[in-house]
């Protein structure tokens, strides 16, 4: 039994994908400040957000829509990664790792998610 949402290997997880997303964008051009870099640092810090969000809800249909909102946000940074990836602002083995934490992190998810149905 966790007693405070930054007991869950999960949240965890998602905060450290969260600072790595934040190192990998440190460098991208000052043209891309309101649009990648924003977007993704916004999408990623929303998983662990979420996460805390749901483990404070009294109820298990409400937590779960935050956790829901938690893989929505993942997979929505993944899609940023692998399109600075094919536009040449991120280096692909960078991107692999952070890919490779984003799909341990879906995996966790949805065994919450399923286990709250």
């Amino acid at each position: 039994m966790y007693y405070d949402f930054t007991e869950l290997p999960v949240w965890k997880l998602a905060m450290e994908y969260a600072i790595e997303i934040f190192n990998l964008t440190i460098n991208l051009p000052k043209q891309e400040d309101y649009a990648l870099t924003s977007q993704i640092r916004r999408s990623s810090v929303s998983v662990s957000d979420n996460l805390a969000e749901g483990f404070g809800r009294e109820t298990n249909l409400d937590k779960k829509r935050f956790y829901v909102m938690s893989r929505g946000s993942l997979l929505e940074s993944k899609n940023q990664l692998i399109y600075g990836q094919r536009v040449g602002y991120f280096d692909p083995e960078k991107v692999s790792i952070l890919i490779k934490m984003a799909e341990q992190i879906h995996f966790e998810l949805n065994k919450i998610i399923k286990s709250l149905r």
